[in-house]
């Protein structure tokens, strides 16, 4: 049975926290979940008393990638993938573009689409139990969903080898490839996440708007034709059938 609220929105003052809600699976992106990643950001750009946004995983994760056993059964056909690919698209460009900060409290494992989600995010919080992996080539994947994004944050040599193996890179070390904004100990992840939201709501909303543009320009202008060929490249590798998703298979 559909979880009621796969995305949960909670406000206090001009800050949203924004909750992924399928903690019994880590928060793993089955297709409904997929779409209101792909559709809350705009609806959060229309609000007038938003001003910054935290991003989280509700229980012991971040979010575990993609739900294996949804998407396999919804990737059959032509236009399942197309519809996915879409939405697929629309959750990055929608993160890139939203006009306010993104906050990521990264309070678990953030695996496949889970790490790209936590790496879109403006600044990333990690709790020291943490952990980043993109394993999407270890399930016969292209990392279309955000892969693109990690030279642009790393340098090229450091984004290869992680994305090429999947391995997990801890709350530490993802701080000192510049994956992470900051790292706390987990009792303290949330407080400090909205801390940091708190802070950059209480600043100049037309000031913040076009400092985060400037910056992200330059991000879109970085992949832009390279989000083009990988997102084909990912809805390729699922039409192959050489795996469902890019879950994180026996981490649940």
């Amino acid at each position: 049975m559909a979880d009621a609220n796969p995305l949960l929105l909670s406000q206090h003052g001009p800050v949203v926290t924004v909750t992924l809600n399928r903690p019994a699976v880590l928060n793993a992106v089955d297709y409904d979940l997929h779409e209101a990643l792909a559709g809350v950001w705009g609806e959060l750009a229309r609000r007038d008393d938003v001003r910054s946004v935290v991003l989280t995983g509700a229980g012991r994760a971040f979010c575990a990638g993609g739900d294996v056993q949804a998407f396999a059964k919804i990737m059959q056909g032509a236009q399942a993938r197309r519809n996915v690919a879409a939405a697929g698209r629309a959750i990055v460009t929608e993160m890139l573009r939203f006009p306010l900060p993104i906050v990521a409290a990264v309070n678990g494992p953030a695996v496949g689409l889970g790490c790209s989600l936590a790496l879109l995010s403006d600044v990333v919080v990690m709790a020291d139990t943490a952990f980043l992996a993109d394993n999407h080539v270890q399930h016969g994947l292209v990392p279309g969903d955000g892969g693109f994004i990690w030279p642009m944050l790393t340098g090229m040599m450091q984004a290869k080898l992680p994305l090429f193996l999947g391995d997990r890179i801890d709350a530490a070390e993802a701080y000192r490839l510049g994956l992470a904004t900051r790292t706390c100990a987990a009792d303290e992840l949330i407080s400090t996440a909205e801390e940091i939201a708190s802070r950059i709501a209480a600043l100049s909303t037309t000031a913040i708007r076009a400092t985060k543009r400037m910056l992200n320009l330059q991000l879109e202008g970085a992949i832009h034709g390279v989000m083009d060929f990988a997102m084909a490249a990912e809805a390729a590798s699922f039409a192959a059938g050489a795996a469902a998703s890019d879950g994180m298979e026996g981490e649940q």
